[in-house]
């Protein structure tokens, strides 16, 4: 699971993926949070409508960083580990259990390199779905 200050377990990529997956939660619930806090046109004098969708834009930005970070922490972290296991099978080249664990860690590494390309597309589809709904509200900073 992901810890509540944005770290994952990059140990296990099971646990790494369900990390990710709470984490996510925001742009997976991107269209029921602007459906119930940016208002319609007849309700839009009730709500601030500029506020709402500053304040669900800087969140996002504050999730898509924080899973970011995370993701690349836990590639430098196996990076690390398929280096160290590159040296070792270096010097013993025939040991088969360490032969058999280098291609797990790379395996798991290359996974883990994938997630920033599915991060990409999540970061991208709830930016569009945002702009959409509150583009007359609020327009984020261009980046």
């Amino acid at each position: 699971m992901a810890a509540p200050d944005g770290t994952l377990n990059c140990e296990d990529f099971s646990m790494f993926q369900e990390g990710l997956k709470v984490m996510r939660t925001i742009d997976d619930r991107i269209v029921h949070a602007l459906n119930t806090t940016v208002p319609t046109v007849s309700f839009s004098g009730k709500v601030d409508a500029t506020q709402t969708c500053k304040e669900l834009y800087e969140s996002l930005m504050k999730a898509h960083l924080s899973r970011d970070k995370a993701i690349k922490a836990c590639i430098a972290q196996k990076s690390e580990v398929v280096v160290q296991l590159r040296e070792e099978r270096e010097k013993d080249s025939d040991n088969l259990k360490l032969v058999k664990q280098l291609r797990k860690e790379q395996t798991n590494l290359k996974l883990m390199q994938s997630e920033l390309n599915v991060e990409e597309v999540v970061n991208d589809r709830s930016l569009k779905v945002f702009v959409e709904r509150c583009r007359i509200h609020y327009l984020p900073p261009k980046v």
